[in-house]
């Protein structure tokens, strides 16, 4: 029996992010944009919302971290915007660097940038094939 015939995928939990420090993670991510679903500090968790997904960014304190940064290669998680350059331009004024101007890709823009703890965001933007985003 192969996988695919044991179990269905059914779309995304949430995507967890290690962090060093929830209160400066929280801080960090709310100037990026996001909104804080729910925080559980004694847990060491906070959730932010995606749009109107219920699955959202985990953000998960890693003890780890407190002291050092990750020794493992951060991995991307890209999110839907209507508009990636735009987005740049609020995120520099928040205080939220992107890594590199936006650069184009196949479907329109897009900006990343990065947490204290090496966790790249991308913001990718539709605008070259509206069909396949959610706005199109």
């Amino acid at each position: 029996m192969s996988a695919n015939e044991s179990y269905e995928l059914l779309g995304f939990d949430n995507v967890l992010l290690p962090v060093g420090d929830l209160g400066d993670a929280v801080s960090f991510y709310e100037r990026a944009g996001f909104a804080v679903a729910f925080r559980l500090d004694e847990a060491g968790i906070a959730v932010l919302t995606v749009g109107k997904e219920t699955p959202g960014l985990l953000l998960r304190v890693e003890e780890e971290l407190r002291h050092r940064p990750p020794v493992w290669g951060a991995a991307r998680v890209w999110l839907e915007v209507r508009d990636a350059r735009d987005a740049a331009r609020v995120l520099a004024a928040a205080g939220v660097p992107p890594l590199d101007p936006p650069f184009p890709v196949v479907t329109g823009w897009t900006v990343e940038f990065a947490d204290p703890w090496g966790n790249v965001i991308g913001f990718t933007d539709y605008g070259k094939r509206p069909e396949l985003g959610r706005a199109g």
